[in-house]
C-alpha cells in the first residue's frame, strides 16, 4: 500500500519512472506521453494559467473532447492547487444547458475550451435568450487556441496542498434539476485508489485499457489517475473512436497485452452487436479483469458476452461486477479476484422496502436476476435500511448507505442535496437500493425509478428485460417508467420503445409487449408510446425521469393520437435523390437496418441515438475520409442537409 497524502506527491513520484499513457485515436493513430513529459507539459500549461489570472483555489471548467489535452489541463491544475471540474461536452442542448449551470453555479470559476464549443455554446445562448449568460462565461474562458503550444521551459511553481483540500469537483448529469458537485478531497481519492487497487490484485505489471470518458469517475479516477498513483502502463481510447468502431477495443486490448479493461453494460452489447458473426484474430488470454459497473448489471449480457468471446482466450473469471458511485470517490464493492462471476435470482414480486428476499430458481418464471457486486472494499462500510433510518438484517432490502474516508464530505453549494443524501451520523445514502447477502451487496435498482403497482415495487430494468425477449427490440431502446399521478394510489405503467419504422406497424409490437409484461409480471401496461429518442447521460445511464416529464408535459399526445388513429395516416410520397443522396441513405439504412429511413427525415425525429449516428459517420469516412466530423451530424441532422454540407467541402477543395 502507498503512504501518499496528496495526487500531487503521487504524480511528482512517478514521473520520475519509466510509466506512459497512451492515447488512442484510430487503428493506427496513436501517441505516446510518459508520466515525465505529462508534469512538463502540465508545469508549462500552469505557467500559461497563472498569467491569465488562475490562482490557487480557483475552479477551472475542462470543457473539451481532446482526451490528450484533457489530462495535460487536469495535471495543470491539480499542481496549481487549481480546482479541475471535468464536464462533458456532449452533442445536445442538454448538455449545454448543464455547462451553464455549473459555470454560474461556480464561486470563482473559468473554463477551458476550443472555438468550436464556444461557438456552439454562443448559438445555444442566443437560441435560450442566455446571451448574458454567455457573456460572463466568454470572459471566463481560456480559449485552447490561446495556449495550444505549451512553454515547455517556462515551469510553474506546484502549489502547497493539504490532504484535506478540494482535489476536484465531480458533477452529475443534472438533466432534471440542478446539477450535483460531488466534492472529492485529496484524501478521499488517494484512499479509494488504494483500495482498488488492492481489490483489483494491481501491479506494476499490469496494462489498463479503457474507452470510458475522463469526465465519468470510472474513466478519470478508475482508469487513470489510480494507474498514474500505481505507477501503471495505461492506454486510454476515445470514447467516440469506440462508438464508431468498436470492434477496435479488443483489437487494442489485445495488441497492447492489456490485462484490465472497463465497459458498462451498454458498451458490451454495442461491441456484441458490432462483432455479429465475424470470426477476429484475438487473443484475449491477457485480460485478467474487465470491470462491469457504471449502471445496472445485465447477467444476461455478462453470459452472453463471455460465451462469445470465450474462444480468443477470454476467462469466465475475468468478469468483475463492481458496484460505486462518485459520492464514494468511485469503489464501494468488488467480488473475490479469481473467481466467475455470480448472480442470485429473486422472486420479482417480494422486492419492497423492508421485505426479506424470495431466492428461486433462475427458471423460475417470476426470477428476476441480479449480479453480486461483492463485500465492501477496503476503508468502505455498508449498511442497508429501511425509510426510518433503520439498520436491516441480511436479506432484507432497503436503502444502501456507505461510510469512510473515501466518502464525499458532501455537494458544492447544495444545502439541499446534502440534507437528502447525508443522514447526519457519518453515513451517506446512496439513493440505491439493495440488500447484503451472505455480507456481499446485490443492488437491485435506484429508490427513484422503483414503480409501484399492485401493492408492490418493481424496478424498471427488470420489466425492460421482459420487454426485449420479443426479439424486434433490445436493451436501451425500452424504457419503462412508473409515471406518478398525486391523486392516484399507484403509478401508471408507460412503456416507450426508440421506434424508427412505419406508424402503421406499432400497434401490434406496443400489444406484443404489454402482453410480455403482463403475462410475467402480473402488471397491466397502460400505455405504450414510440419516441424519437431515449436519453442518456454522456457515460451512457438511460435518463428515465426525462421521459416521464416530457409524458406529462404532454410532449407525446400527438404520437398517441397518431398510433389510435393510424389506419387514417397517409402515405409518404416517394422521393426522388440525387446520386449522392441515393449514397448516403443506403449508407444510413444498412447501419438503422430497417431501411425506411427518408433522405427528408430528421435523424432525431425517427430515433437515431449517438451511437449509431456514430456508426453511420464512420460509414460516411471511409469513403470520404475526413470531409466532415461527427459532430456535423448532429446539427446537419437530414441525409438531404448532410448531402449539401459534403458537396460544399468538395467545392471548396
Amino acid at each position: 500500500m502507498n503512504t501518499f497524502k496528496t495526487l500531487i506527491e503521487a504524480f511528482q513520484a512517478n514521473t520520475k519512472n519509466d510509466r506512459c499513457v497512451t492515447y488512442i485515436e484510430g487503428k493506427d493513430r496513436e501517441t505516446v506521453v510518459s508520466y515525465s513529459q505529462l508534469q512538463q507539459r502540465a508545469l508549462g500549461l500552469l505557467s500559461q494559467f497563472h498569467t491569465k489570472g488562475l490562482k490557487q483555489g480557483d475552479q477551472l471548467i475542462i470543457f473539451l473532447k481532446n482526451n490528450e489535452r484533457f489530462i495535460d489541463i487536469f495535471w495543470a491544475c491539480i499542481l496549481g492547487g487549481i480546482v479541475p471540474v471535468p464536464v462533458a461536452v456532449g452533442i445536445s442542448d442538454e448538455h449545454r444547458a448543464k455547462l451553464f449551470k455549473i459555470f454560474n453555479k461556480l464561486e470563482s470559476g473559468y473554463i477551458y475550451t476550443d472555438s468550436d464549443n464556444l461557438q456552439r455554446l454562443e448559438k445555444y445562448a442566443g437560441l435560450q435568450n442566455k446571451q448574458l449568460d454567455y457573456d460572463a462565461l466568454l470572459a471566463k474562458t481560456i480559449k485552447h487556441e490561446s495556449v495550444e503550444n505549451i512553454d515547455l521551459t517556462t515551469q510553474a511553481e506546484v502549489a502547497n496542498v493539504d490532504e484535506n483540500d478540494i482535489a476536484f469537483i465531480q458533477f452529475s448529469s443534472g438533466s432534471t434539476s440542478d446539477p450535483k458537485g460531488v466534492l472529492l478531497t485529496h484524501k478521499n481519492i488517494i484512499t479509494n485508489v488504494n483500495a482498488i487497487a488492492l481489490g483489483g490484485g494491481y501491479s506494476d505489471k499490469d496494462i489498463t485499457l479503457s474507452w470510458m470518458p475522463l469526465t465519468h469517475d470510472m474513466g478519470l479516477i478508475g482508469f487513470h489517475i489510480n494507474m498514474l498513483v500505481w505507477n501503471m502502463n495505461q492506454c486510454i481510447m476515445a470514447t467516440d473512436l469506440f462508438s464508431r468502431r468498436p470492434l477496435l477495443w479488443l483489437q487494442k486490448a489485445a495488441e497492447h497485452k492489456a490485462t484490465v479493461l472497463c465497459s458498462p453494460n451498454f458498451g458490451y452489447k454495442h461491441y456484441l452487436k458490432s462483432l455479429g458473426d465475424k470470426d477476429p484474430e484475438l487473443d484475449l488470454s491477457s485480460i485478467r479483469l474487465i470491470y462491469n459497473g457504471a449502471e445496472p448489471i445485465s447477467v444476461d449480457i455478462c453470459e452472453q458476452f463471455l460465451s462469445r468471446l470465450e474462444p480468443y482466450g477470454l476467462k469466465r473469471n475475468s468478469m468483475f461486477t463492481v458496484y460505486g458511485l462518485a459520492e464514494a470517490t468511485l469503489a464501494v464493492a468488488f467480488p473475490q479476484l479469481d473467481t466467475a462471476y455470480r448472480a442470485v435470482h429473486l422472486d420479482r414480486h417480494k422486492l419492497l422496502m423492508g421485505d426479506k428476499v424470495s431466492l428461486v430458481e433462475s427458471n423460475h418464471p417470476d426470477a428476476a436476476s441480479f449480479a453480486i457486486e461483492g463485500p465492501a472494499v477496503k476503508d468502505i462500510e455498508i449498511k442497508i435500511t429501511d425509510k426510518n433510518n433503520t439498520t436491516l438484517a441480511e436479506d432484507c432490502i432497503g436503502d444502501i448507505q456507505i461510510k469512510g474516508p473515501s466518502v464525499t464530505q458532501g455537494y458544492y453549494l447544495n444545502e439541499q442535496a446534502n440534507a437528502t443524501a447525508l443522514t447526519g451520523d457519518g453515513w451517506l445514502n446512496t439513493g440505491d437500493l439493495g440488500f447484503l447477502h451472505n455480507n456481499e451487496l446485490v443492488v437491485t435498482g435506484r429508490t427513484k425509478d422503483i414503480i409501484f403497482a399492485n401493492g408492490q415495487n418493481y424496478f424498471p430494468h427488470d420489466l425492460e428485460s421482459i420487454a426485449i425477449q420479443n426479439d424486434k427490440l433490445e436493451l436501451g431502446k425500452v424504457v419503462v417508467y412508473g409515471v406518478s399521478h398525486p391523486e392516484q394510489q399507484q403509478d401508471e405503467l408507460v412503456v416507450f420503445i426508440l421506434y424508427r419504422a412505419d406508424i402503421e406497424a406499432f400497434p401490434s409490437l406496443a400489444n406484443d409487449v404489454a402482453k410480455l409484461i403482463n403475462s410475467q409480471a402480473g402488471l397491466q401496461v397502460d400505455t405504450v408510446i414510440p419516441v424519437k429518442r431515449i436519453p442518456k447521460t454522456t457515460s451512457g445511464k438511460v435518463q428515465r425521469r426525462l421521459l416521464a416529464d416530457d409524458y406529462l408535459a404532454g410532449e407525446f399526445d400527438e404520437v398517441v393520437y397518431r398510433v389510435a388513429q393510424v389506419d387514417n395516416v397517409e402515405q409518404q410520397p416517394a422521393e426522388n435523390l440525387t446520386a449522392l443522396q441515393q449514397q448516403i441513405l443506403d449508407m444510413v439504412n444498412e447501419v438503422v437496418e430497417e431501411r425506411n429511413i427518408r433522405a427528408s427525415d430528421n435523424f432525431f425525429e425517427v430515433g437515431i441515438s449517438s451511437l449509431t449516428l456514430a456508426e453511420i459517420h464512420a460509414r460516411i469516412d471511409d469513403v470520404y475520409p475526413g470531409l466532415i466530423d461527427v459532430v456535423d451530424l448532429f446539427e446537419f441532422q437530414t441525409v438531404e442537409e448532410v448531402c449539401k454540407l459534403i458537396e460544399e467541402k468538395q467545392a471548396a477543395g
